[in-house]
């Protein structure tokens, strides 16, 4: 089986590309990344960035992008947006909180992101929901699905993303392998963050999540297309936290 290739979130080095978004990308690239998921986009078009990604040997693995960007008129404009920048990967990083405020809140926006994604399929466009750690709070009344997480992903259509983020996940007290193995099939892009019980500064690596079994289930059933390394805390500056997350994936043999 061919490598699953390895994107980095820029919000994991955002105060460097707010700074200077052509060099942070070309150091990412030297680092050996394959792509960035973007999180904004600094107020270039999707052509000039599709040529930066382009000269620089660089994919699009992914934005996060509001879900309001995706209703109604912002739906076409965003469509556009994407297919220029060579994004397949649509993704809602969070959502307001009266569309998770309980079981019905929950059944409704996984109604809405049918809808969407139904309305994105014709593009060769993929929306998806990227977990943090309020998901998984216990809710009352759904048998069979006891937290927001099960009942978004239990009622979505196969084609809505599950991008799994390992350490949010643990931070929201859930059995991370467990939540990732309910779901096969549909982790196509996948946050690698580590999570420690003693270190909030961890990288990956570092801490208490057993990557080796995580491997091993996204590079079998879980359909994972890109693993997306995401930092949010920092003993050393940013750029060279996501160099030392990824020299811990080459070390685990998952980048030449």
């Amino acid at each position: 089986m061919a490598k699953i290739p390895v994107g980095v979130q820029l919000y994991s080095v955002r105060e460097d590309c707010a700074r200077d978004l052509a060099g942070t990308l070309k150091a990412i690239a030297k680092m050996g990344y394959a792509g960035v998921e973007f999180a904004g986009y600094y107020d270039y078009s999707a052509k000039d960035l599709r040529m930066m990604l382009d000269d620089l040997g660089l994919k699009c693995c992914g934005t996060h992008i509001r879900l309001d960007s995706l209703l109604g008129d912002e739906l076409a404009r965003s469509v556009e947006f994407n297919l220029e920048l060579g994004n397949p990967y649509l993704i809602v990083p969070a959502l307001a909180p009266e569309r998770r405020s309980g079981r019905a809140a929950w059944l409704e926006t996984a109604a809405l992101f049918n809808q969407i994604a139904q309305q994105l399929a014709p593009h060769g466009l993929r929306t998806g929901y990227h977990n943090h750690s309020i998901e998984f709070a216990m809710l009352e009344g759904e048998v069979g699905f006891d937290t927001g997480f099960d009942l978004f992903f239990g009622y979505t259509q196969k084609d809505v993303i599950v991008q799994f983020d390992v350490g949010n996940a643990i931070h929201g007290g859930a059995d991370a392998l467990a939540c990732m193995k309910r779901y096969p099939g549909r982790g196509a892009t996948t946050h690698l963050k580590e999570f420690s019980a003693t270190d909030s500064l961890a990288l990956l690596g570092e801490g208490d999540v057993d990557w080796p079994s995580v491997f091993a289930w996204c590079e079998s059933a879980g359909g994972v297309e890109w693993y997306i390394v995401e930092q949010e805390s920092y003993r050393v500056p940013p750029m060279e936290a996501v160099e030392k997350c990824l020299d811990y994936l080459r070390k685990m043999g998952k980048v030449d």
